[in-house]
């Protein structure tokens, strides 16, 4: 993408969840792109293995780390190896994301769980531990992509909108805090209209992709969030197809 922000992200590490494809396998090329370490995380192997070997092979540092971002324990494993083997985080993308499209009439507690774990109590894990380094160290910046069902809602999407308002109002809050309490760390929520990817095409086969954007349209943006210069910070991003039903 031509127009994309520029960005130098050398001698940066940025860690990115559900990173194997889709909007995230957008993100941590982007990142890439622009100099940072990037780590892979999700629980695909195999897709995420072939990214890492297809950014390597460009001669640029990407390392797959295994995670399921529903599991707190975990996720303070994966972190404290990190910052043991002096390579903490610096950017932290929160990408990973589950839906189940059933009306709620036919929702199981599990599939509920699923959905909520992912999408809402996995970034908050997530930020808890990447916060309080970045507040050790005095700077860094946390991603969470959200949704327009942050915002507004339809059927089909209850626990799917309901993690991403939590995580729109959990975004809002740690943005405050780090007002407080760090002016070297940037919070920025990214509202992502429907994209072209498999959480879409393979759930809705038969979608108009006229309605749907590019995933690197959205990754885009965070490369902008992180352009910012010192002094200013972008709290929240909205990019949306210009035929987006769904918002606002």
């Amino acid at each position: 993408m031509g127009g994309a922000a520029q960005v130098d992200l050398r001698g940066k590490q940025a860690l990115v969840t559900g990173a194997a494809r889709g909007l995230g396998a957008s993100i941590a090329r982007r990142l890439s792109a622009a100099g940072a370490s990037v780590l892979i995380a999700d629980v695909r192997k195999d897709l995420a293995a072939e990214l890492c070997d297809e950014l390597t092979g460009e001669g640029r540092d990407a390392r797959f780390v295994e995670m399921d971002v529903r599991d707190a324990d975990g996720v303070a494993e994966v972190f404290q190896e990190l910052e043991d083997s002096g390579r903490p985080v610096d950017i932290l993308v929160n990408n990973a994301a589950v839906d189940v499209s059933k009306p709620i009439e036919h929702l199981t507690a599990d599939e509920v769980r699923r959905v909520v774990e992912t999408n809402l109590l996995g970034p908050m894990y997530l930020c808890l531990e990447t916060y309080r380094r970045m507040i050790a160290r005095g700077g860094g910046h946390i991603v969470n992509i959200l949704s327009t069902a942050a915002n507004r809602t339809w059927t089909e999407a209850g626990p799917y909108a309901a993690g991403k308002s939590g995580l729109r109002a959990f975004t809002h809050t740690l943005f405050q805090e780090a007002q407080r309490d760090c002016v070297g760390i940037g919070v920025t929520g990214i509202i992502a209209g429907g994209m072209e990817t498999p959480f879409i095409m393979e759930r809705f086969p038969d979608a108009d992709v006229t309605m749907l954007q590019s995933p690197d349209i959205v990754a885009d943006t965070v490369l902008y969030a992180l352009s910012v210069p010192d002094g200013s910070v972008v709290g929240e991003l909205v990019v949306i197809p210009r035929r987006e039903p769904s918002w606002p």
